[in-house]
């Protein structure tokens, strides 16, 4: 669920970037500049979340989406979250609450200037899609009473099995036809163009058709992508404020060359200090990453040869690689299927499946859990999926803890022990035969 952008670390370092992340840094930049520019140009402005996000109709309507998660990372990352999140627990919020709320409304506090250091809009709409996150909920009760701006809330059903019923998905797009669309149009001062929504959920397809294809070449042996954190770059555009554009298209068009260059020279993927020489250990991630630290918690894996070859985090605004695709041919269908289907609107049975596919589809060493302090809709029962997912794999499973964007969190020194132990453990097993 990440936009990442440059942080102090990266700026101090690195490797050279692909022409993609170059593309990738515009993109983002040109967004939030528009976004300074909202009010002046009579432009509306609608906050929503990754999960689930509804950001093809919101931009068929010529709106323009804000995503404050999105927010609360970047600041997380350029090191200015934790003043942010100081000034929440003034205003009573626990140390306990997420952090990224904490961290939200400790912006909004500050003026409400964005990661580029440009000026956010007010919104003049909350568009909640609820996926699994009951903190979102309160999250925009905390803006509405700031703003007071109307919310509409698009209610999504848990999906306990995986499984969409139709009665579910015809649930969600009543709402969509009835309720969300039409307090969107009110707002936007238009109607819905139907036939410019179709024109971009099928832009939409294309892009998750080149991203599904980067996931998948995880396959090679070295793997040319960390499906981790260089998953957080790659899933930037299609899971935030780009789907079903025109940009989102070229980029994901492009990022897939780069990455069957690489796949044709035999390269493993770049870490934060240049090309990773050699992959000696491939792994599955369950959870998010630390933001305040992600530099720092990269190369702990890195300088180890430890590549990622998939992750649940990078599943959170879509199962693409479940295929899952947005249709124009139906248009609502299409969108209540893929809030449905979101990582974290899972139950544990399908999280657990998933996680065993990807440790089986990608010849995974280890499974690894980054326990978040602050975030129950990854947290809960990661020990239990942990456990299980040895029991069924064979493969060991390992376990760190931090948080998004609280650096009083990230115990560095632990957090780099348990890594080594752990990379330890399996030379061992590899030693005795058993990969």
């Amino acid at each position: 669920m990440s936009t990442v952008g440059e942080s102090r670390a990266a700026q101090a370092g690195k490797a050279a970037k692909d022409a993609s992340q170059g593309r990738q840094k515009e993109m983002i930049a040109r967004h939030y500049t528009r976004l300074s520019r909202a009010k002046e140009e009579g432009k509306k402005v609608v906050y929503t979340f990754v999960p689930g996000n509804l950001v093809e109709v919101i931009d068929a309507l010529g709106m323009l989406p804000v995503l404050p998660e999105i927010n609360a990372l970047q600041s997380g990352m350029r090191g200015r979250s934790a003043a942010y999140i100081a000034e929440a627990e003034r205003m009573g919020h626990s140390e306990d609450v997420c952090t990224y709320v904490k961290c939200d409304i400790g912006m909004m506090l500050g003026g409400n200037v964005g990661p580029t250091g440009e000026t956010l809009p007010e919104p003049d709409l909350l568009l909640l899609s609820y996926t699994g996150c009951f903190t979102f909920m309160k999250w925009f009760e905390l803006l509405k009473e700031a703003y007071r701006c109307p919310v509409v809330m698009l209610h999504v059903p848990y999906q306990p099995t995986g499984i969409i019923t139709p009665e579910a998905r015809e649930y969600v797009v009543k709402q969509l036809r009835d309720e969300v669309v039409p307090a969107l149009e009110k707002v936007a001062g238009r109607r819905l163009d139907m036939d410019d929504l179709r024109h971009r959920l099928a832009l939409s397809a294309l892009a998750e058709d080149d991203l599904v294809a980067v996931w998948e070449s995880a396959r090679n042996r070295p793997s040319p992508i960390d499906g981790y954190f260089g998953g957080v770059y790659y899933i930037g555009p299609i899971f935030t404020a780009f789907r079903g554009t025109e940009d989102a298209v070229l980029y994901y068009r492009e990022l897939r060359s780069e990455v069957e260059e690489r796949v044709r020279r035999g390269e493993g993927p770049t870490g934060p200090d240049g090309p990773i020489p050699e992959e000696r250990y491939r792994l599955v991630v369950e959870g998010p990453p630390n933001w305040t630290s992600f530099f720092d918690f990269w190369r702990m894996f890195s300088r180890e040869g430890a590549v990622v070859v998939s992750s649940s985090y990078t599943r959170v605004g879509g199962l693409y690689d479940d295929g899952f695709r947005h249709s124009p041919e139906a248009p609502f269908e299409s969108l209540a299927d893929y809030c449905m289907g979101c990582y974290t609107n899972l139950g544990l049975p399908s999280r657990i499946d998933m996680l065993e596919r990807a440790i089986r589809n990608y010849s995974a060493d280890g499974f690894l859990v980054n326990s978040v302090k602050s975030c129950n809709s990854f947290s809960a029962g990661q020990l239990l999926m942990m456990r299980e997912l040895e029991r069924r794999t064979g493969v060991p499973g390992g376990f760190v803890e931090s948080d998004l964007v609280d650096p009083r969190y990230f115990g560095k020194a632990n957090i780099e022990n348990r890594l080594q132990s752990y990379f330890q453990m399996l030379d061992a097993r590899r030693n005795r035969g058993y990969a």
